[in-house]
């Protein structure tokens, strides 16, 4: 019996020592493969660069597989071996690699960058859209940040699906994308671009008019449109309410909303002109139907992002009964608002709102 037990002791070290050995191999090989190399990685990569800091940009494409990137990372120098990243993966098969552009902090494991690929820890760039600026300049912004090209983000713009999903009536978003500062990674799609905005210009909106329910698609429309010609006209947020009111007393009585702004609108979007400084009464005669000096009523659609001052304005705006205003003091941005034509003639030229 004391043999018998002697024997199974000795096997039951002999496994013990076998376990401690294969659990220290396994450790070394994980701590060897999953250390960064030593030497100074260079990226012969266009989806990869190094930045002055050292950091690692790195670009993951659509659909790339983990062991495409483990190849990318290996012959950049940035992982010592792909067969450890390939290992990882097939032992986690319910985790996977995000498209995006990712920063990475070199040296780095491949634990450390295998978790920052699979949580999808993007680039986020901060992007402000100003108030009062159009789709098309808004597209242009979003391209120089590398957010998503512009044709992209005009087209998702102008997207019937979107656009029905947003119960707007006109042909593009102009109007319904809130102007503010955002964090977007880059190569975004430009559809979730328009969605994250317009869903903010909602959220804005509710909290500026309230319940939205009762108006009609049209009706809300109309005060999107008064609301963007009030944004590029406006400079001293006091004012705004009563260009607002202004621009509902004439539709009232008929008269057409003779706004500088919507002529600027014709100038620089429709016909790609520079932004005039000062209009003339030969800009006031370009026909076209965004002209309200030429037209009456409202324009087709709105003609710029209108922001929180705007907004508040078309839905609450000042009850007053003046028909023109003009500005009078290019520095301060203050206007002359009158009854009577004669008055609004004395006031002087006819400045717009600066770019």
């Amino acid at each position: 019996m004391p043999h018998t037990l002697r024997w199974i002791f000795k096997c039951i070290s002999i496994l013990i020592a076998l376990f401690i050995t294969v659990c220290a191999t396994v450790i070394g090989i994980t701590v060897f493969f999953n250390a960064p190399p030593e030497n100074l990685p260079l990226p012969d990569d266009v989806a990869m660069r190094i930045e002055e800091n050292g950091n690692l940009i790195m670009e993951i494409r659509s659909g790339e597989t983990s062991q495409s990137v483990g190849r990318r990372l290996e012959n950049a120098g940035i992982i010592k071996s792909r067969i450890f990243w390939d290992v990882m993966f097939r032992l986690n098969r319910g985790e996977h690699i995000k498209t995006g552009t990712y920063r990475i902090e070199l040296p780095a494991s491949q634990i450390r960058i295998r978790s920052i690929l699979i949580a999808g820890e993007q680039i986020l760039v901060r992007v402000t859209i100003p108030e009062g600026v159009t789709l098309k300049k808004a597209s242009a912004i979003f391209e120089d940040a590398g957010i998503c090209p512009a044709e992209d983000f005009l087209a998702a713009a102008a997207s019937r699906e979107i656009l029905d999903a947003y119960n707007v009536s006109g042909s593009t978003m102009e109007g319904y994308l809130f102007p503010d500062t955002y964090l977007f990674p880059l190569a975004y799609p430009a559809a979730r671009v328009v969605s994250v905005m317009a869903d903010t210009f909602k959220m804005r909106l509710e909290e500026i008019s309230g319940d939205l329910a009762p108006m009609s698609a049209e009706e809300l429309n109309n005060r999107i449109i008064i609301a963007s010609i009030v944004e590029r006209e406006y400079r001293v947020p006091d004012e705004a309410a009563v260009m607002a009111g202004v621009f509902f007393n004439r539709l009232e009585i008929g008269m057409p909303l003779q706004s500088c702004a919507t002529v600027e609108y014709v100038i620089t979007e429709i016909l790609g002109r520079p932004h005039p400084e000062v209009l003339y009464y030969r800009d006031l005669e370009i026909r076209n139907p965004y002209n309200t000096y030429m037209r009456p009523g409202l324009p087709p659609g709105p003609i710029s992002a209108p922001g929180e001052t705007a907004l508040r304005a078309a839905f609450n705006p000042a009850q007053t009964a003046y028909l023109y205003f003009r500005l009078i003091d290019p520095s301060s941005g203050r206007h002359y608002f009158s009854r009577t034509l004669d008055d609004h003639i004395r006031a002087g030229v006819l400045y717009v709102k600066g770019r």
